[in-house]
């Protein structure tokens, strides 16, 4: 075993409308807080890449507990 050392998760969320949007991030990061609750060293940060494209991965530089956004 590493210490120090985190497996961390990111999920792709691509929609084509606003109407899915709210539905499909809220999908996304409802899967990594269960994967945060059971390794707690990071929060999720959200980052938009382009129109309708978004990366949710868990992330160092976040908080645990906490959820931040971005843009790419």
């Amino acid at each position: 075993m590493s210490y120090g050392t985190h497996q961390h998760h990111a999920l792709r969320v691509v929609v084509d409308s606003a109407h899915e949007l709210d539905s499909a991030l809220g999908s996304a990061i409802g899967t990594l807080q269960e994967r945060a609750a059971a390794n707690p060293c990071c929060g999720i940060l959200v980052t938009r890449e382009a129109a309708g494209e978004f990366t949710v991965a868990l992330d160092e530089s976040v908080p645990f507990g906490v959820t931040q956004q971005r843009l790419a």
